[in-house]
């Protein structure tokens, strides 16, 4: 596997586009911490912070797969840069405005959240281009899972360090500024500017017509909640155990112990159906995300968000797999787009819970959501096995779809997370 992602590094445009969509992410991938900061310096409390945060991430995912369908029409620099811009202005708007005029606030969270660009499927819309060989694409996979587990392990440390050198405010100004910076270094890409999406069949249920992708979204819906109650209960733990960085810390542990994931799932190819594998794995997700309502010292929760952050890459990874195999031919943007858009539901759904579940049982009640999330998740799954069975193959003599690259052994993918 090591060999196979230096071969990727060699491969023109693969650093770029991969590093380019990383930093243009960090914008939404520290959105939560960093609103949550926001609010509570200039005053407001957990439960306007959760609301705030809800509907940016509500917002993100009505924006996401309108945007995705969008790239899929129009292209990708037509789309991105745009949203991307715009994106930004939302949140300078909330830094600049505060919480003086709260319909003001909100609006920037609305803005923000709808123009968020669709990066990480365009992603994976460059690969097949870019690699040309399916097993390429898969090693690609993996290589993003191990880079983006690293963005969301150094994201909360930057924006601390943001507050800490300049204010909460700066801080959103600066992360977003880096992000639109990202995005552009992506869209004036060679690859970028020539991809066109495959010819897809009209119908206004796009990618929502495959019953698998209903249940993935239905699933996936609850682990971005765990993953939004998280981020929420993480700045309460800090305040009720000395404040300073150790929300940063509990993140940070939270995307060390994904990228641990993410390494170990992506050194090895995996036989199998990955429908089934995903069920386990989410299981498994949910086994970590439990303990963490008893919420021990500092030392003891780092280790614990760590542990529960192990699962998370390989899951979401093998999700992609899942998508993959059963997104229609032509939706590759818009497919992507919508798993983004479920973690941003449900991250906004468990930033909105854990708010008041910190005020009336402090930040063990708030981790106690993640707990359920999880739970709830792997229900789902396990509840709507017959929906997702294996999908139609290929005949051995057609071409292969766009979004649907099942000629290769998987490995380990990415872990994209909104989340």
């Amino acid at each position: 596997m090591a060999a196979g992602y230096a071969e990727l590094l060699r491969t023109r445009y693969a650093v770029r586009l991969l590093a380019g969509t990383l930093v243009g992410r960090l914008p939404n991938a520290t959105a939560a911490l960093a609103v949550v900061l926001f609010v509570r310096a200039e005053g407001g409390g957990y439960a306007l912070a959760g609301a705030l945060t809800a509907v940016y991430g509500v917002c993100t995912a009505i924006g996401q797969p309108l945007l995705g369908r969008a790239v899929d029409v129009y292209g990708q620099p037509r789309v991105m840069l745009p949203a991307a811009v715009l994106s930004a202005l939302g949140m300078a708007l909330l830094a600049v405005v505060g919480l003086e005029v709260l319909w003001l606030s909100y609006a920037a969270m609305v803005i923000a959240g709808v123009f968020t660009p669709p990066l990480e499927g365009g992603l994976r819309a460059l690969w097949p281009g870019v690699l040309r060989r399916a097993d390429q694409v898969h090693a690609a996979y993996a290589l993003d899972a191990v880079a983006q587990e690293v963005m969301f392990a150094v994201g909360p440390l930057l924006v601390t360090l943001c507050v800490a050198v300049w204010s909460e405010g700066a801080a959103l100004l600066v992360i977003n500024a880096v992000g639109v910076l990202g995005a552009l270094s992506v869209v004036v890409s060679e690859p970028s500017r020539r991809w066109r999406s495959a010819p897809r069949e009209a119908h206004w249920l796009g990618a929502l017509r495959s019953a698998g992708m209903l249940v993935l979204i239905g699933a996936f819906l609850f682990v971005g909640l765990a993953l939004g109650s998280i981020a929420v209960a993480a700045v309460a733990y800090a305040d009720e155990h000395g404040g300073g960085m150790v929300s940063s810390w509990l993140l940070s542990a939270l995307g060390v112990g994904a990228l641990a994931g993410g390494i170990v799932y992506g050194a090895r190819q995996w036989p199998g159906r990955p429908e089934g594998r995903l069920r386990l794995l989410v299981a498994l997700l949910a086994l970590g995300y439990l303990p963490l309502a008893l919420a021990p010292g500092v030392v003891g929760m780092t280790a614990l968000t760590g542990v529960a952050g192990v699962f998370l890459a390989p899951a979401l990874a093998c999700a992609f797999v899942v998508v993959d195999r059963h997104a229609p031919k032509g939706t590759v943007t818009e497919a992507f787009s919508w798993l983004v858009t479920t973690f941003g539901v449900g991250s906004a759904v468990g930033a909105s819970v854990a708010g008041p579940a910190v005020e009336a049982g402090g930040a063990a009640a708030g981790f106690a959501v993640a707990g359920a999330g999880g739970l709830a998740a792997l229900l789902v799954l396990l509840s709507t096995k017959r929906f997702l069975g294996e999908p139609e193959r290929r005949t051995a003599d057609a071409a292969p779809a766009e979004n649907d690259r099942n000629g290769a052994a998987e490995p380990g993918f990415r872990a994209g997370r909104q989340a």
